[in-house]
């Protein structure tokens, strides 16, 4: 990391929930609503699968804006912090977890998200996702992505 040791607060992306509600909302409706549908006609058998995954999504959804876009989880990160030897992410229960072996960041091919992963001081996998709305500015995500690059 050519010596520079740098720490991001994160905060709440309004603008990727919006995206995401327009995602989640009208997919989860559409499926429950093709299901109830199909619930009471006589071929009930695709209603099962149409229930699943509505929930599926419901679930997807729900935990992707709770916890990487709002922050709310206590498993979200709130702020990254990148040194020469490790990855520090603190979380929003207050716990600080240290990424010090098989670190890994892969980013996505849009450039507005990416993802670390690596085993802790205890020898547990993690994984976290970062959306580059949760940077304070655009400059922020992009130092961050150069910087974690070295984990390629």
């Amino acid at each position: 990391m050519a010596g520079k040791d740098r720490a991001y607060e994160l905060r709440q992306d309004m603008k990727g929930l919006l995206w995401d509600l327009a995602l989640y909302v009208p997919t989860v409706a559409v499926l429950a609503g093709i299901g109830a549908k199909l619930w009471f006609s006589p071929n009930s058998d695709w209603a099962y699968l149409l229930f699943f995954m509505a929930s599926y999504f419901f679930f997807v959804g729900a935990n992707r804006i709770l916890k990487t876009r709002l922050m709310l989880l206590p498993g979200a990160p709130v702020a990254i912090e990148l040194d020469k030897r490790k990855v520090r992410l603190r979380l929003r229960s207050g716990e600080c977890v240290d990424l010090v072996k098989d670190v890994r960041f892969f980013s996505e091919m849009g450039g507005k998200t990416f993802a670390i992963t690596g085993l802790d001081l205890s020898g547990k996998k993690q994984q976290f996702i970062i959306h580059a709305g949760q940077f304070p500015t655009e400059t922020d995500f992009k130092d961050a992505k150069s910087l974690l690059a070295v984990y390629r």
